[in-house]
C-alpha cells in the first residue's frame, strides 16, 4: 500500500511538473514576474530583451538614440526583425490586478468605517496609512477627504499588529547594518562574527537573512557547515514561497545531501524556482534540458531557459567587460602546482606595487587593469584601480587615460559618473592613436554622452579602433552593422566582428552571435550553435565567483565545503566544476558520502565533464570501466571511451592505452601490430610520452620475440639444417680464420686506444758533464743538495730503454 501511495505521488508530482513546464514558457514569453522586484542577485524581472549590443531592460530609462534605433530596425512587439515567434501552447488569460483593500479604521473618532484615500492632512494628501503626526509610530487614516476640517480618523491597524510591524521594520533595520558591514569588510574573522549577528536576525523570521543563514551552513561559509539545518531553514522559506529555497532544495534532492536522492522532486522544486524568477534555477534547468539530464533532451526548451539568463548577464555588462571569470582545474593544480591557475603570487603582486610606486609606468597600467577587472588572485577595487591609472595617465600613458575614461564614463561608488572627464580622457588618447580612447570616443558619439550624437564620426572611430584589433571598436562596429546605424545594415559584416570580438572573449560578442543563430539573422538557423553561446554568456553571470570560493575552501583542506560549492557549479552546467567534483571523490578526500556512493558519484560527473569535451574526463570514464570503479569491469567500454579521447582529442594517454589492451587482447582483438602503430601515434602527439612509449616497445619487441621462438621448432630446424651443404665441407676453417682475423683487429685497435690514452714519456735530456774534480772530493760533491730549480732525471735501466726503442 505504501509503494503504491509513493508511486502515485510521483506520478501526481510529474504531472505537476509538465503542467509547470508549459506555464513556465508563457511565463518566460509574457515576461511576466512571479517574486518581488526587489529580490538580490539572482532574481530578477524575466522581462527583459537585449537588441544587439545594447541593453533594452523593462522599467529602465533608454536614451532618444537607442529609441531610434529600435524603431529604424523594425522592432514590433519585442520581436527582430527577421526572428519568428516561436509556437506556444494557447496561454491563459492574464490576471486582472485586484484591487486594492480599503483597512476600516478602529479606534479613533471614526471606529468601524473605512478609510478615504487620498486625504487631507496638514496641506498634504496622503494616498496610504501613515504615521506622520503621532509620536507612538501607529498607522492612522482619515474617513474624510479633508481631515483637517472634519478631525474623522482612526487606526489602521490593531495594537497587536502595530506591534508586530515595528519589530519587523526594526528586525529589518538590523539586517540591513549586518548586510551594510559584511560587504564592507574582507577579514574572515569579522564576517564570521557579522554572521552570528545575521543568524540572530534569522532568528527573529527575517526571510533573506535566513536565505543567507542557511545557504552560510549549507556550504560552511564563515559558520560551521550543517546541511540537516540549512535543509530545514530552506523547507520553512520554501513553504513562505521564496525562489532561492526552492532552488536550494532542488539542489539538495539532486545531490542526495541530507536526503534521499530524487531526481522528480529536484526537478520540481528546480520549476517552482524558476517561476519565482531565481536565475541559477532557470540555469540548471537550462542544462539539464540540453543535456537530458533527468528530462528528455530539448534543445529548444534549454534555449528558452540559458536565453532568459543571458539576458541579464548581458544586461550588467559594461565597458570594461565585466569582472573576470578564474577556472581552475584541481586536477591540474595537484599534478603541476601554480602552473594551470593563472593565479599571481603574493610575491609577485608585491614586486609589481614596488616597481609601480618606483614610478614603472606600465606596472600602473598593469596593476590598474588588475583591479579595474579582477582575477588572477586580484580583487576587484576601483579606488585602487584609478590611482594607478591616475599616476600611468601623469606619466603620459595613453592607455592609462583611455581607462579612466571609461572609468568616468560609466562611474562607480568610487568614481562619480561623468561625460565631460570622461570625454577629456578619451580625446587625449585618441589624439595619441590610442584605439582604447578611439573606441571610447565612438561610444560618446554614437550615444550622445557629452557630445551630440554623430553616426558618422562614431563610425569612423570604431573602424580606427577595429583596425588595431581592440574588441570594444569590433564589438560596436558590429552592432552598427546589424542594426543599420550610419551604413547599410548587413549582417554578414555584422556577423565578421562579431566573430572577431568573441575571439577576444568579450561576453557581448557572444551574445549576440547567439541570437543571430537563435532567430536565423544573417545565418542557417542553428539551436544547438545559439545554446553552447547562450550557456558561455551565461558562465560568466556573477555566480561564477562561487569558482574562486570553492577553489579557496580546497586550499583550505575544507574538502566537504569545496565539494558542495563544487556540487552546485557543476548543477549549473560548469564543466571545471563537474570535473572538480570528480577529482574530489575520486581522492576520497570528502566526508558527507560514504565510500560505496564515492566512486558512483565520480563517475556520474567525469561522463557529464566527458560529455562537454573534457579530454582527460574522457580518458577517466575508461579507467573506470577498465579497473571497475563504481561499475562492473568492462574492457570494451573502455575500449570505446580510450577511441574517443584518441579520435576527437588527440590524447597520447587514450593511444597509449589503446596500444596496451591491443597488446593484451582486452575488450579487443589481439595485435602486436596495431598496438606498435598506437604507441608510435602517442610518441607522436606529446613528447612527454616518448619514454614510456620507448620502455613499451622494447618490451613488446621481447614479447614478440620470445612468441617467435616459442612457435618455432628449435630442434627440428637444427636437424634440418646441413652446414656442410650450405656452406661447404671446410665450413670450420672458414669459420676459424673470421674468428682469428676478427681477434687480431680487436687487440689492434685496443694497443692503438692505449697508445692514444697514456702516451708514452719522452727521455729527459743529459745534464751537462760536471768538470773534473780530484778523486778525494767525489763523494762530497754527491752528498751536496740539489740547488733549487735545477732536475735531474734519474737513471733509466737499460732494459727499459730498450724496450722505448
Amino acid at each position: 500500500m505504501a509503494l503504491f501511495l509513493d508511486c502515485t505521488l510521483q506520478g501526481l508530482r510529474l504531472l505537476l511538473m509538465v503542467l509547470m513546464g508549459f506555464k513556465l514558457e508563457g511565463a518566460l514569453q509574457r515576461g511576466k514576474s512571479y517574486h518581488d522586484p526587489e529580490s538580490e542577485e539572482d532574481e530578477v524581472p524575466v522581462g527583459s530583451r537585449i537588441v544587439a549590443g545594447a541593453s533594452v531592460t523593462s522599467g529602465r530609462r533608454t536614451t532618444q538614440p537607442e529609441e531610434e534605433r529600435r524603431s529604424a530596425d523594425g522592432l514590433q512587439d519585442g520581436v527582430l526583425e527577421g526572428e519568428e515567434k516561436e509556437d506556444l501552447p494557447d496561454q491563459p488569460p492574464p490576471i486582472e490586478e485586484k484591487p486594492k483593500e480599503v483597512p476600516v479604521v478602529n479606534g479613533g473618532t471614526a471606529n468601524g468605517e473605512p478609510c478615504v484615500f487620498p486625504f487631507m492632512f496638514q496641506g498634504k494628501e496622503y494616498s496610504d496609512c501613515t504615521t506622520d503626526g503621532r509620536g507612538d509610530g501607529r498607522l492612522w487614516c482619515a474617513t474624510t477627504y479633508d481631515y483637517d476640517r472634519e478631525k474623522k480618523w482612526g487606526f489602521c491597524e490593531t495594537e497587536d499588529q502595530a506591534e508586530m510591524r515595528r519589530q519587523a521594520e526594526e528586525t529589518e533595520e538590523q539586517y540591513q547594518l549586518v548586510l551594510h558591514m559584511l560587504n564592507a569588510t574582507t577579514r574572515k574573522s569579522q564576517k564570521k562574527e557579522l554572521y552570528e549577528k545575521l543568524f540572530k536576525v534569522a532568528e527573529k523570521g527575517h526571510h533573506k537573512a535566513m536565505e543567507k543563514v542557511a545557504y552560510a551552513m549549507l556550504f560552511g561559509d564563515y559558520m560551521g557547515q550543517n546541511v540537516p539545518k540549512a535543509k530545514e531553514l530552506f523547507e520553512k522559506l520554501a513553504v513562505e514561497g521564496s525562489p532561492k529555497a526552492q532552488m536550494a532544495l532542488g539542489f539538495l534532492y539532486a545531490a542526495g545531501l541530507g536526503v534521499n536522492s530524487s531526481q522528480a522532486k529536484a526537478l520540481v522544486y528546480y520549476t517552482f524556482g524558476a517561476l519565482g524568477g531565481n536565475l541559477v534555477a532557470h540555469m540548471i534547468l537550462g542544462y539539464r534540458y540540453w543535456g537530458g539530464v533527468g528530462v528528455p533532451q530539448s534543445c529548444e526548451s534549454a534555449l528558452t531557459h540559458y536565453r532568459l539568463v543571458a539576458n541579464h548577464v548581458a544586461s550588467d555588462v559594461s565597458l570594461t567587460g565585466g569582472s573576470a571569470v578564474q577556472r581552475i582545474r584541481l586536477l591540474d593544480e595537484v599534478e603541476n602546482p601554480g602552473s594551470a591557475t593563472g593565479m599571481l603570487e603574493e610575491d609577485l603582486i608585491q614586486y609589481y606595487q614596488f616597481l609601480a610606486e618606483k614610478g614603472d609606468v606600465q606596472a600602473q597600467v598593469g596593476l590598474g587593469q588588475l583591479h579595474l577587472h579582477g582575477g588572477r588572485g586580484v580583487e576587484q577595487n576601483h579606488q585602487r584601480a584609478y590611482d594607478y591609472f591616475n599616476q600611468a595617465a601623469n606619466a603620459g600613458n595613453t592607455h592609462a587615460m583611455a581607462f579612466l575614461g571609461k572609468m568616468y564614463s560609466e562611474g562607480s561608488e568610487f568614481v562619480p559618473q561623468n561625460n565631460e572627464t570622461a570625454l577629456q580622457y578619451f580625446k587625449k588618447a585618441s589624439d595619441l592613436g590610442n584605439p582604447v580612447g578611439q573606441s571610447g570616443l565612438g561610444m560618446a558619439y554614437l550615444y550622445g554622452r557629452g557630445v551630440p550624437v554623430n553616426y558618422e564620426l562614431a563610425l569612423k572611430y570604431f573602424q580606427k579602433a577595429a583596425e588595431q584589433g581592440w574588441v570594444d571598436g569590433q564589438l560596436q562596429l558590429g552592432t552598427m552593422y546589424y542594426n543599420g546605424i550610419g551604413v547599410k545594415r548587413d549582417y554578414k559584416q555584422a556577423l565578421k566582428f562579431f566573430n572577431l570580438a568573441s575571439q577576444a572573449g568579450h561576453i557581448l560578442a557572444f551574445y549576440n552571435l547567439a541570437q543571430m543563430h537563435a532567430t536565423g539573422t544573417g545565418v542557417m538557423r542553428s539551436c544547438h550553435t545559439a545554446v553552447e553561446l547562450f550557456k558561455n554568456v551565461c558562465e560568466r553571470g556573477r555566480w561564477s565567483e562561487r569558482l574562486m570560493t570553492a577553489y579557496g575552501s580546497f586550499k583550505e583542506g575544507e574538502l566537504d565545503a569545496a565539494l558542495i560549492q563544487y556540487l552546485l557549479l557543476a548543477e549549473q552546467g560548469y564543466e571545471v566544476a563537474q570535473s572538480n567534483v570528480a577529482f574530489i571523490l575520486d581522492q576520497k578526500g570528502a566526508q558527507i558520502f560514504t565510500e560505496n556512493e564515492t566512486y558512483p558519484r565520480a563517475l556520474l560527473h567525469w561522463t557529464r565533464a566527458a560529455s562537454q569535451g573534457y579530454t582527460v574526463a574522457r580518458i577517466k570514464l575508461g579507467d573506470y570501466h577498465f579497473y571497475g570503479y563504481g561499475t562492473d569491469v568492462d574492457y570494451e567500454t573502455a575500449v570505446i571511451h580510450y577511441r574517443l579521447a584518441s579520435e576527437q582529442q588527440h590524447s597520447a594517454q587514450a593511444m597509449f592505452n589503446l596500444g596496451y589492451m591491443h597488446e593484451k587482447g582486452l575488450g579487443i582483438k589481439q595485435d602486436i601490430h596495431l598496438a606498435k602503430r598506437f604507441y608510435d601515434m602517442a610518441a607522436e602527439a606529446s613528447p612527454d610520452a616518448q619514454v614510456p612509449v620507448f620502455l613499451a616497445l622494447c618490451k613488446l619487441g621481447l614479447v614478440y620475440a620470445l612468441q617467435y621462438l616459442q612457435d618455432l621448432n628449435v630442434k627440428d630446424l637444427i636437424t634440418q639444417v646441413d652446414l656442410d651443404q650450405l656452406l661447404g665441407p671446410e665450413w670450420d676453417l672458414y669459420l676459424m680464420t673470421v674468428i682469428a682475423l676478427l681477434l687480431g683487429t680487436v687487440i689492434a685497435y685496443r694497443q692503438r686506444q692505449h697508445q692514444i690514452m697514456v702516451p708514452p714519456r719522452p727521455p729527459a735530456p743529459a745534464p751537462p758533464a760536471p768538470p773534473a774534480r780530484p778523486p778525494q772530493d767525489q763523494p762530497q760533491a754527491q752528498a751536496e743538495p740539489q740547488a733549487p730549480g735545477e732536475t735531474q732525471a734519474p737513471a733509466q735501466p737499460q732494459l727499459e730503454q730498450q724496450e722505448q726503442q
